[in-house]
Parts: C-alpha cells; structure tokens; sequence
C-alpha cells in the first residue's frame, strides 16, 4: 500500500442500523503510514443491550460473545488515539462516522475526523457500473474473504478494493479521485456564502436562487447544513445535480423543530413556488375519485369525477385517488369482472336492459331482475371497500406538537379535515389560527403526509378556542 496516502480504514458492527437507538458490537481499523500499515486493531464491544438474532445471523456476533467484551466507554481512548487527525475511510462512512459520534456524544464527547467513503469512491473511479455495495465489487473485482460482516474482514475488503481499482486504472487516476473527495464541497463562484456562517445541522428547508432570484430547487432534511454542502460536492452523480449547483447563486433556509414539519413546509413552498428543478410535489393538473350513489334508483350508481372542486367533508364518500379518468375506469372494469358486477348500473355500458357480460354469464343479473338492487349494490359497495377514503377521525382542527429536544424549537401543526393549515409556534398565533377560517382544499401530497403522521403515533391535540399554553 506505498501508493497510499495517510488514511485509517475503519469498519464497524452494529446492533441495527439506528444510532440514536443502536449500539456498536465490533470495531476494526488499519492505519496506514508512509505508505506502510503501522497498525490492525479490533476488538468486539458489549453493546449493554440484546443482538436482534437477524443481526446476529448476518455478522455471527452473538451476546454470548460479547457479554463479556469492553464497553464502548473502555475502549474510546484507544479507539480516539488511532483516529485523532487523521482521515477514516469507510463504507458508507456516513453510517460508521454516525455510530462513532453517537457513541462518544454519549460519554460528553466530540468526534471530528475527516472521512472519505469508498462508495462515492467507487461510484466516481466506475460512473457507467450499477452496484458499489462490497458485494458487488467483491463480484466485480474476483476478491473473496473468510469474514464477510466482520469487522476486520470488511476492512481489508476496502483495502483489496483500492488495490485492484489502481491495477485497473493506475495509481494517478485513484488518487486524484481521493483527493478531489477529501477536498470536500466548494461553493461555486459568485454565490454569497454569508449564509455558511449561520446555517446548522438543524431540521428545516433550503431554498435556492439563480441570477435572477427565480427559485431552482428546494429541499428538506433533518440536517440542513450537511444537505446543502452535498448539493456543492464534487463527486454529482448526475449531469442535473452539476448543472443545479453551477446555476445556484443564492442560498436561504428555514428552520423547523422536526422532520414532520421540514415535510409539511418544504411541500407548500415547492406548491407556492414552483422551481423549476422539483419534479415531485407540484400540483397535479387533475386528479380523479370514484363517487357512489347513495340511493338505488339514481342510475349510474358510479361516476368518476375530478377533485377539484370535492369539498374536504366528502371524502368519506370517494373512492381511490386516481391521476386519470381512464385508471379510475379500469379499476371498475377489473372489479366488475372480479366480483361479477353488472358494467350498465355501475355506468360502463350504455343502454338499457340486459347487460353483454349477462349474455355470456359474467354478470348475476341486476340489470334484468333476477338480483336485488340491494344486494348488488352491497356487493359493490364491498368490492370498493379497499379504495375507499378515510373520514376525518377528529371534529373540528386538530395539532400534531413537534418539539426539538437539542434546538428547543417548538412547532404545533395544524390540520382540519385532512388538509393542512399552519404551523405556529407562539399562543398568540395558536389563537388566530383556531380561529381563522381556512379555505380547505384537497391536496393530495398533504392528505398522504397526514396520513402518514397519524400512523407514525405522533400526538394529536384538540384545538379549542379556550385552550392555552400549548406552545
């Protein structure tokens, strides 16, 4: 490895793949000196918690070898003395940097290292190859090891890797791929970086302009400032995220108190503003719901209508949410062929009568009399059970509360018949908003999104015109 600069190359094990929650099992490293490995040293790592039996089928790390292995806490200062100045090299080095920090954020202490990621290495030096997990350059490249999912075993994998890649495409060509990764993200010429003195790694939205202060893009994430310094690295992936970041000129953000509220408000800036470069999250020109009839005479019983105008109330009433006309009808037509329903009451098929799919036994007869209308028009309504919208469960608004234990940043979101309303963060504007009269309309984005907040178990508080202190 004479070829090579400075580097550690690092590798952990883990209990899962959560940081917050997860704890490390097993550390290895190689450091690389002058050209020469001066030093190889794992150890495992009692986690103080149980190994999930998947993890351990994976790694072959069990809690009976780790029960009575060092705890993180007796193993930071060696760990510390290897890594302090000097640049870590992993495999998706996010993932082991992030279970590092954590674990010395635990004990009141501070990681910063310099870390480049084999990942992005290899994506670079083979930009046309799908696949740069170890185990498809592990097939790639012909390399083969006893230790897959150990430690060590994976370290030496990233050593192996860089061998062969300089044998493929000679030694210059792997190191200015290196060196253009450790020099990190720059920001393009012209583009006012006051911003980089204020922004933090903090939930929120990013905003960016060109020239003409036309908004380009705007994102969200759980940590702006790395986010925003991805967007400036050298290493895009795609010809659009080099040509994005060349345009940029103007940077703002925004913080939030979580992630719930960087989605919610990053969704209604792009509907707002639409820039140019976000390709999800626009409106949608139409969307579509099938309608029922309530009652047995008003024929047809369905019709396929747009959601422009649907009041928020009816969704109850509506069936699926389709992008055109033509997939709302060819979910009926597959229903009615599934469940033998009859295409001329559910308005498929004009005419009067007995239907075609009653001539060759497809449909039980509703159109003819020999079944109920009642019955038929239970059937459907079972047939559609699946697609059917889900009522508002709460009278009245609501507010899911997000508080930011590290910021203190403190959000209520409110939302009132499955459409999103404000966001506040004072008593003050709490009561304006109870008390405002929104013009709710239907959006599909803020309808999935709150869906998928009830689900995720965030707390849902009554809004009242009395209450107070929730903020």
């Amino acid at each position: 490895m004479h070829w090579l600069p400075d580097l550690v190359f690092l590798d952990t094990e883990t209990t899962g793949g959560a940081h917050l929650y997860d704890r490390l099992t097993e550390v290895a490293l190689v450091k690389i000196e002058n050209g020469e490995i001066t030093t190889a040293w794992e150890t495992l790592i009692n986690p103080g918690i149980p190994i999930p039996r998947q993890i351990t089928g994976l790694t072959g790390i069990s809690d009976e070898m780790v029960k009575d292995k060092p705890a993180f806490d007796e193993i930071a200062g060696d760990l510390y003395s290897y890594l302090e100045g000097a640049v870590m090299v992993a495999h998706n080095a996010r993932f082991d940097h992030g279970f590092l920090k954590a674990e010395y954020k635990r004990m009141g202490g501070t990681l910063r290292i310099k870390t480049l990621c084999t990942v992005k290495l290899s994506r670079k030096l083979y930009p046309d190859v799908q696949g740069h997990s170890l185990d498809a350059i592990m097939k790639r490249f012909g390399l083969t090891t006893n230790a897959r999912h150990r430690a060590m075993g994976d370290v030496q994998l990233m050593l192996d890797f860089l061998e062969a890649a300089k044998n493929d495409l000679g030694s210059v060509k792997v190191l200015e791929a290196i060196n253009l990764q450790l020099k990190g993200p720059t920001l393009p010429a012209g583009i006012d970086d006051s911003f980089m003195k204020e922004i933090q790694d903090v939930p929120g939205v990013y905003l960016f302009y060109d020239d003409s202060n036309l908004p380009l893009y705007i994102g969200k994430s759980i940590k702006l400032k790395t986010r925003v310094l991805n967007h400036f690295a050298s290493d895009h992936v795609t010809a659009t995220e080099m040509e994005l970041a060349q345009k940029i000129k103007r940077v703002e953000w925004k913080e939030t108190a979580g992630e719930l509220g960087a989605l919610l408000l990053e969704a209604k800036l792009i509907k707002s503003m639409q820039p140019i470069y976000n390709r999800l999250l626009r409106n949608h020109k139409k969307l579509y719901a099938i309608q029922m009839s309530e009652r047995l005479n008003d024929l047809p019983w369905l019709r396929v209508i747009t959601l422009d105008d649907i009041d928020p109330t009816e969704l109850e009433f509506l069936y699926g949410i389709f992008k055109t006309k033509k997939a709302a009808k060819d979910l009926l037509f597959k229903l009615a062929k599934e469940f033998h329903l009859c295409r001329r009451v559910l308005g498929l098929e004009k005419g009067k009568g007995k239907c075609f799919a009653h001539q060759v036994g497809k449909c039980t007869g509703v159109c003819v009399g020999t079944e109920k209308h009642d019955l038929h028009h239970l059937r459907l309504r079972n047939a559609l059970i699946t697609h059917k919208l889900k009522a508002w469960p709460y009278e009245g608004k609501v507010g899911i509360k997000e508080l930011n234990h590290e910021t203190n940043k403190n959000e209520l979101h409110v939302f009132e018949q499955w459409c999103y309303l404000d966001t506040v963060d004072s008593d003050a504007d709490l009561d304006e908003s109870v008390n405002t009269k929104y013009e709710k309309k239907f959006d599909l984005d803020f309808y999935r999104l709150i869906q998928k907040s009830l689900i995720n178990g965030y707390e849902v508080m009554k809004l009242e015109n009395t209450r107070k202190n929730i903020i």
